[in-house]
């Protein structure tokens, strides 16, 4: 069976990645990236380069984006040069990134005018098991598209999950940032607050990771906060992000969410003080300083 066209946008780290994967799996790939290098890296590969969103969509069976935020994700479909103007009927959308689930729904319902699919598959585990197609991959959206599009899924993801309809890929992922992200928060401020109290740190880990609370995040908030390591592959700037469209979503939904409230509010004081480049756990810097 012949291999789907694939156009792909966002060359970053994970992305890239994905696309060094896809190049060793045989598929047919133009990719579109700010970063001329990483556009050469992969063209030199095979890849060719588009030159507009609209351009990659008319090229490609599938597109998928790995991009930073809703806002990004929107300009890439809505502008003039956008993937509504060149999607084939047909065709479908994967976003890989973290985005805010009703953003999503729209975009979903705008390309089903056009007679093309979406899935919101954001992507867990690190950009080594993307280069190797081990992802865990969250996907939502119709049954039917995700069957479509399953096989390439496969090709990059060792735990492929159907979550349901379009947008809660989106939402399981957010819930699970915020869990994390205020999990890493909230042990960073125990290792400062003990440490301003005169209580050992590592003394504190060793009691606390004999019982329940222990828990890998413990793990990467004690090789900070003690060991003086930061490795987390997570930036506070990216936490910032997914707990604000967290707290978006809660809004959206006609509630609150006072405890994300509080962990972004925390989050977007560390990027305010510069901090937001650093591993999230390394916010354990701003709480050790923190005065009334």
């Amino acid at each position: 069976m012949t291999k789907p066209v694939i156009g792909f946008i966002g060359l970053g780290l994970m992305g890239g990645n994905m696309v060094e994967n896809l190049q060793k799996r045989g598929y047919k790939l133009h990719v579109m990236d700010l970063d001329k290098d990483a556009v050469a890296r992969f063209v030199a590969g095979g890849a060719s380069e588009a030159t507009s969103a609209k351009e990659l969509a008319a090229a490609s069976d599938i597109i998928m984006l790995c991009v930073t935020t809703s806002a990004v994700v929107e300009k890439l479909v809505y502008g003039d040069d956008g993937i509504l103007a060149g999607v084939k009927e047909g065709a479908v959308l994967i976003d890989f990134g973290t985005s805010i689930p009703a953003s999503t729904r729209k975009i979903g319902a705008a390309l089903a005018e056009k007679g093309a699919g979406m899935l919101d598959a954001p992507l867990g585990r690190t950009p080594a098991h993307a280069k190797d197609g081990l992802l865990n991959i969250m996907a939502a959206g119709d049954i039917d598209t995700f069957n479509k599009v399953k096989p390439v899924l496969d090709e990059q993801g060792e735990n492929v999950f159907h979550l349901g309809a379009l947008g809660a890929g989106h939402v399981t992922k957010l819930v699970n940032n915020f869990i994390g992200m205020t999990t890493v928060t909230a042990m960073s401020q125990a290792f400062a607050v003990a440490d301003r109290a005169g209580v050992d740190r590592q003394q504190l880990y060793d009691i606390m990771s004999a019982g329940p609370s222990n828990s890998p995040f413990m793990k990467f908030c004690k090789h900070y906060a003690v060991d003086g390591v930061s490795d987390l592959g997570f930036s506070i700037n990216n936490a910032n992000k997914d707990l604000g469209y967290f707290v978006q979503m809660a809004k959206d939904m006609g509630t609150r969410t006072q405890i994300a409230e509080g962990t972004s509010a925390n989050l977007q004081a560390a990027v305010d003080a510069g901090m937001g480049n650093g591993n999230v756990p390394e916010i354990f810097d701003y709480f050790l300083k923190l005065e009334n």
